[in-house]
């Protein structure tokens, strides 16, 4: 059925087609949900300045950023605050399937939150989103833990032409 959420086989078929829906993964039976798939954290860092923001996008300028160490147990303390986090997986995105993201229900549960924008048709890459602990004694958290649960959503028509922004194939 066209212009409904993806289930599991159907997500798997995708995953198993050419090029693959989603890369890098380890595990497709843990990384598989019902109508979903869980991707998982490859770094964190905090920002630096402020982004500026212009009302055209030769004025916009990102904040830049700095990387956090985990340390030898490939863990991190993080304290209240914003972050940019890195995704593992890479996305290829077909001219006839969009993504949301939300966060998995125990970091909610946890006073934290992951923040990201829609993944539009014909997108490739490793994303990038915004997680925000907002528990006063702040979060551990391990590299490679399952953080993000991204859906997909099948177009009624496939795209003419897809996502061409400044963020395709970032990460790559």
């Amino acid at each position: 059925m066209l212009g409904c959420c993806l289930d599991k086989n159907s997500i798997r078929r995708l995953i198993e087609s050419s090029p693959p829906l989603v890369e890098g993964f380890s595990d497709i039976t843990t990384q598989l949900q019902p109508n979903g798939f869980d991707l998982r954290l490859s770094e964190v860092e905090t920002f630096n300045d402020p982004g500026v923001f212009g009302p055209t996008d030769k004025e916009r300028k990102l904040a830049s950023t700095s990387p956090l160490l985990f340390d030898s147990d490939h863990s991190l303390h993080l304290d209240p605050g914003a972050y940019r986090i890195t995704l593992i997986e890479t996305l290829n995105l077909p001219l006839d399937l969009m993504a949301l993201g939300k966060p998995r229900s125990s970091f909610l549960r946890s006073g934290v939150a992951v923040h990201n924008a829609v993944w539009d048709a014909g997108y490739s890459g490793r994303s990038q989103a915004l997680l925000v602990v907002y528990h006063p004694k702040g979060l551990i958290l391990a590299r490679g833990v399952r953080i993000l649960q991204l859906v997909f959503f099948q177009l009624k028509e496939p795209l003419q032409q897809g996502y061409g922004g400044r963020f395709q194939h970032e990460g790559l």
